[in-house]
């Protein structure tokens, strides 16, 4: 009995290699409703990703015209080089019409999202086990050079320093309980009294109530 006109935004951050993207596809393959929130990105598609799937792949210049014209929700540039955006237009009409979706972001965006959407937008922290762990998986990743392996672990550190400004933390150990954990986040977020339609319940149940007598 969630109420309809309350639709979810999780916002998923972490560092990168962290495994944010799988815990996101295992909690989707766990409710097909679920939607990807496609952000927009200047960076080059990477072997495997698609267009419109993964991200909105754009040159520069349209990135600009876009974030010029206000079309983002929000916006960051990451690594120092590449610049990210959430398309404002179908995030607000996926939450107008009580979807929930999820979208992957850094720190810099969760902020953003959160000032404009206040609780409509659940912060989801994705930490690693541990440092090692986290550079263990940069690496066995073989699709970054050791200096950009060294960016991201420099990024990585400004995204665990922001930690406190999340709702929740899934530390992905192993990545059954991470989903879980996320899967549980969904559930109980669905049924607080901001989004429960807990005023049709209880008018039924008292209505219930009155007849027994």
């Amino acid at each position: 009995m969630a109420d309809s006109s309350r639709g979810i935004l999780l916002v998923v951050s972490g560092p990168s290699g962290v495994g944010k993207g799988t815990v996101i596809s295992g909690l989707m393959e766990r409710y097909p409703d679920v939607e990807l929130s496609v952000s927009c990105t200047t960076r080059q598609r990477r072997q495997g990703e698609a267009d419109g799937e993964d991200y909105h792949f754009i040159s520069d210049n349209e990135f600009e015209q876009m974030r010029r014209s206000g079309e983002f929700l929000e916006w960051a540039q990451v690594h120092g080089r590449h610049y990210y955006g959430t398309p404002r237009e179908p995030a607000e009409q996926g939450l107008a019409m009580g979807r929930t979706l999820v979208l992957e972001i850094d720190y810099q965006g969760a902020k953003s999202v959160r000032e404009h959407l206040g609780d409509q937008a659940v912060l989801i922290f994705v930490a690693p086990p541990s440092w090692q762990a986290l550079v263990e998986r940069l690496r066995k990743r073989h699709t970054e050079s050791p200096q950009a392996i060294a960016e991201r672990l420099a990024s990585a550190r400004e995204e665990i320093k922001n930690m406190g400004i999340y709702d929740y933390v899934v530390v992905n150990d192993e990545v059954a309980e991470a989903v879980q954990q996320l899967s549980g986040i969904l559930l109980a977020e669905q049924h607080t009294t901001k989004r429960f339609d807990w005023r049709r319940l209880r008018g039924e149940l008292l209505a219930q109530a009155d007849e027994w007598g």
